[in-house]
């Protein structure tokens, strides 16, 4: 390996990954777009399991005053602050850092070490944070004591301005809360989540297609199939890859027994530790392309199953009056931190991906989630009730 390679590896290093051991592991290349010429950009990295790896996405947003805004910092390797440290160049200091969730750890690890990076940033966080198994200070979390603050559930103190608004869905799930700050930049007509609302295209995302690897990985048909690149096989894999990462185990897949699995790995072309040795468990119904064109349904907006079935029912008029007041702001964008973006939309759209909450809910103009494939999530909810670590879900709206 020559200089500029052992160089160029070095700058994607994030050495925090063994806190929480996510693909690609020590490794995070950062994908920068502008959204907005001079106001605007999202920064993707990669996460995931078992090469069901999706984008994890952080934005920056130029204040009009001058310096920057940013929403859910993703790592902080030295590839990614040398782009950010071009736009402090540019466009001023970071000013604000936001962690818009209480619950998603794949958000909070980053906080610290992407703070320690712009000592002179107030770090805004959302209320009621929490840790598990020990509830502990967010000093001894690696958030930085002096300048840590939380956000105002209710909105009245706004410490962004003119230039923004903010909404805060609080609900308690018994051992923490799930938190959801939604983040509103009036400039712009660009609404910023984190986890309620996704969006998924047909196309694999441009941060997967640097590294085709997992895509390729579960293009193939069995073990016995040799990797090989093309971009059909890039397509295949990236959208059974979403099935997975949405439905966990989608009703289009089956997973072979251990027997079979080794039977086959002995066959494999590839037995390296890249390749998991030769086991490849997964075997597609014929039709399962018909899942994934659901699921899509041309890059709809919608609330992720594992919301759906197992956090927002725990709340569903506060999840409802959250939505209906951000469905009064004025948007025609959202940026998620996760699968594709922007979503173009509309406050309308927004709106109606949470009508699954309703008793009669308003008139969707899209199709909603095959009931086979929530199956193994209604499961798990099923199986967390009994073990009494989730609680029965209140009534619809």
């Amino acid at each position: 390996m020559n200089a500029q390679v052992v160089e160029n590896q070095q700058n994607l290093s994030w050495y925090f990954w063994p806190v929480l051991p996510l693909y690609p592991y020590g490794k995070r290349k950062t994908l920068c777009r502008e959204i907005i010429k001079d106001t605007l950009w999202v920064f993707d990295q990669l996460q995931g399991i078992l090469y069901t790896v999706v984008p994890i996405r952080m934005s920056i947003i130029k204040l009009q005053e001058g310096g920057l805004l940013v929403y859910a910092p993703v790592a902080p390797t030295p590839e990614c602050i040398h782009i950010i440290q071009e736009l402090v160049a540019k466009y001023g200091e970071v000013k604000y850092i936001i962690l818009p969730t209480s619950s998603g750890l794949e958000h909070k690890i980053f906080i610290g070490p992407f703070a320690k990076q712009f000592p002179q940033a107030l770090v805004y966080v959302a209320p009621r944070q929490w840790s598990f198994p020990f509830n502990l200070p967010l000093s001894w979390l690696g958030f930085p004591a002096k300048r840590t603050l939380f956000l105002s559930v209710n909105n009245q103190n706004n410490p962004f301005g003119d230039e923004f608004k903010y909404a805060v869905l609080d609900i308690n799930l018994g051992q923490g809360s799930f938190q959801e700050v939604a983040l509103l930049h009036k400039p712009s007509q660009t609404l910023f989540l984190t986890d309620t609302i996704v969006s998924i295209n047909e196309q694999p995302p441009e941060i997967l297609q640097i590294d085709p690897y997992p895509l390729l990985f579960h293009a193939r048909e069995n073990a016995q199939q040799k990797i090989i690149d093309s971009a059909d096989n890039r397509l295949c894999g990236w959208q059974r890859i979403a099935l997975f990462a949405i439905y966990f185990r989608p009703s289009a897949v089956k997973i072979a027994d251990f027997g079979e699995m080794w039977k086959d790995a002995k066959k494999a072309p590839d037995r390296s530790s890249q390749a998991y040795f030769g086991f490849f468990p997964f075997q597609w119904d014929e039709n399962w392309q018909d899942t994934f064109t659901v699921l899509s349904s041309n890059g709809r907006p919608f609330v992720a199953p594992i919301l759906q079935v197992l956090i927002l029912p725990q709340a569903p008029s506060k999840v409802i009056e959250w939505a209906d007041k951000i469905a009064t702001w004025d948007f025609k964008q959202i940026i998620s931190c996760h699968f594709d973006a922007p979503i173009q939309t509309t406050p309308q759209q927004f709106r109606q991906a949470f009508s699954f909450l309703e008793k009669d809910p308003q008139m969707i103009d899209h199709q909603p989630l095959l009931k086979e494939d929530l199956r193994f999530i209604q499961e798990l909810e099923a199986n967390l009730l009994k073990l009494g670590i989730a609680t029965p879900t209140r009534e619809k709206v």
